[in-house]
C-alpha cells in the first residue's frame, strides 16, 4: 500500500538532508516523497535535487510564487499517487519503523485517520521535553480542547475517505484539516508509539505560543463559525492544555 509522504520545503538547508535520512531510512518501503520548493532563498533546491537522484521514489517541484505552507501541502497532495497521506515537514524527523507500525495499525483495525505519539528536538537535535503520549481515540471535540495531532504524525487513508486539503487560512492550515476530517464523523485513533520527532526552531511560531491566544481565537470563529463566547470557551481549554504540555512535561 504506497503512502505518499508531502512536505513542503522553504529555506530548509539547514535540516533537509537529515529529514530525508529519516525517510530514506524507513523500514517501510512503499512510498514517494513528494518535496515541494516555496521559493526558498537558500540552496533547499540543490539539495532536493541531489536528493531526486539518490532515490526514484522522491519526486520533487518548485512554486512558481510563494503560496505557503498549507497551498503547497495541497499541490502536493493533489499529485499524490499514493493510498495513504502522511506529512512530514523539512525540519522534523520519523523513527525508522513509522510507517511500518503505522499503516498496519490502520488496516488492521480498518481506520482511516490515524497519528501517533512523538518526541521533541532542539536546533541540534538533542532530544527535550518528554515524549508527547496521545489517546486512543480522538473526536472533533477532543481537538478543539487537545490539538494533540501533529501534522509529522498524521497519516489519511485516501481510499476510504477521499483526498483532504489544508484550509485557506493563513495559518494552522493543518490543525483545521484535522478538525475538519473529525468533524465529517471520522475518529483519528491513536499509536501510543514515539515515531516522530518534533524540531522546536527559536523564533517559530510555535515557540511563542503565549502570543497567540487572540490568533486561535480568530482562527476558531473564521474556520469553525464559532461565535466570540464559543470561541474563547475552547481557546481556555487550549491554553491550559498548551501550558501542560508545553511546560510542565
Amino acid at each position: 500500500m504506497k503512502v505518499s509522504i508531502i512536505t513542503p520545503v522553504f529555506n530548509a538547508s539547514r535540516f533537509l538532508e537529515e529529514t530525508a535520512k529519516s525517510v530514506l531510512g524507513q523500514s517501510y518501503s512503499d512510498w514517494e516523497w513528494l518535496l515541494i520548493d516555496d521559493c526558498s532563498g537558500d540552496n533547499s533546491w540543490t539539495i532536493m535535487q541531489q536528493l531526486a537522484l539518490k532515490d526514484p521514489r522522491i519526486r520533487i517541484y518548485q512554486n512558481d510564487t510563494n503560496l505557503r505552507a498549507g497551498k503547497t501541502r495541497n499541490r502536493a497532495i493533489e499529485m499524490a499517487k499514493g493510498r495513504f497521506i502522511a506529512f512530514l515537514d523539512s525540519d522534523d524527523l520519523w523513527h525508522a519503523d513509522k510507517l511500518k507500525l503505522q499503516i498496519p495499525f490502520m488496516l488492521d483495525n480498518n481506520y482511516s485517520f490515524s497519528h501517533t505519539s512523538y518526541g521533541y528536538l532542539d536546533e541540534e537535535g538533542r532530544n527535550i521535553k518528554s515524549t508527547l503520549h496521545v489517546s486512543k481515540e480522538v473526536d472533533y471535540q477532543h481537538l478543539l480542547k487537545y490539538t494533540e495531532i501533529s501534522c509529522l504524525t498524521a497519516v489519511y487513508d485516501a481510499q476510504n475517505i477521499g483526498k483532504w486539503y489544508m484550509s485557506e487560512h493563513a495559518r494552522k492550515q493543518d490543525y483545521a484539516l484535522w478538525l475538519s476530517i473529525l468533524k465529517s464523523g471520522v475518529k483519528s485513533y491513536g499509536l501510543d508509539q514515539e515515531l516522530a520527532y518534533y524540531r522546536q526552531v527559536r523564533g517559530s511560531a510555535t515557540s511563542k505560543k503565549y502570543k497567540l491566544i487572540w490568533k486561535h481565537i480568530v482562527f476558531l470563529k473564521q474556520t469553525q463559525g464559532f461565535s466570540t463566547f464559543k470561541a474563547i470557551y475552547y481557546t481556555g481549554y487550549w491554553m491550559v492544555n498548551g501550558f501542560i504540555r508545553y511546560f510542565l512535561k
